[in-house]
């Protein structure tokens, strides 16, 4: 997926990943029953933020591909291109999915 959204600073555009539509004993979801999502895939990644001093830049842990889990409230969410994405301050990410 190619995004023309160029985020600044610390900020991390994300696509959530959808959420899990059916339970484990094979009950569907209905939509309004649904969690929000905490997980998803980074799509663009900020240059990072200033120090305190101003003079060089502190880079970000994460980088485009990555799965990425983030706070439930965090970030603003957007609609792009016909795409629903995210834009999230990179201490709204909370951990890399290893898989």
């Amino acid at each position: 997926m190619s995004v023309s959204i160029k985020p600044l600073e610390d900020r991390i555009v994300v696509k959530p990943l959808e959420a899990e539509q059916t339970t484990a004993s094979g009950l569907v979801i209905p939509d309004t029953a649904k969690e929000k999502p905490q997980e998803g895939e980074v799509v663009a990644v900020g240059e990072g933020r200033w120090d305190d001093e101003g003079e060089k830049r502190i880079p970000l842990d994460v980088k485009v591909g990555d799965v990425v889990l983030y706070s439930k409230y965090g970030g603003t969410e957007v609609k792009y291109g016909g795409e629903e994405l995210l834009i999230l301050s990179g201490r709204d990410v909370l951990a890399i999915v290893q898989k």
